[in-house]
């Protein structure tokens, strides 16, 4: 049977050789695993004894950085009121319509730069045109 931790029980375990974070509701010992942590250990001190599923999930890690992490997997969080609560789903709606507005942005940028150099164009002909009146 998984042993259930407290927000509090995970928490004291903060530092570099004696690391809980919780990722999903499940509590993972990373002790042992922070000197070989791809990213570098900074990323993994930064969440020690919190709630890192956000800063995992943001990364995007591979399938078998999860497999790596259901090995350190050592039992589940038991929230009580007044703990930290994961950020809702709905920061991903925003995330994903920030992407849109990024791909509006790209295509305003694309649309100006073609429309400065179509009338670059127009404005190089008529120039040379003026100057070969002028000759």
């Amino acid at each position: 049977m998984s042993k259930e931790f407290t927000y509090q029980d995970v928490a004291e375990h903060n530092t570099k050789k004696d690391m809980y974070l919780v990722v999903h509701d499940k509590v993972y010992d990373c002790g042992k695993f922070v000197d070989e942590h791809p990213g570098g250990e900074e990323v993994m001190l930064d969440v020690a004894g919190q709630d890192a599923t956000e800063a995992f999930e943001d990364v995007g890690h591979s399938d078998e950085a999860r497999e790596t992490l259901d090995a350190l997997l050592v039992g589940t969080l038991k929230r009580a009121p007044g703990d930290p609560t994961p950020k809702s789903p709905a920061t991903n709606t925003s995330a994903s319509n920030t992407k849109s507005d990024q791909v509006g942005t790209g295509i305003g940028v694309y649309a100006a730069i073609l429309i400065g150099g179509v009338g670059a164009y127009f404005a190089y002909n008529y120039m040379q045109q003026q100057q070969a009146q002028q000759s």
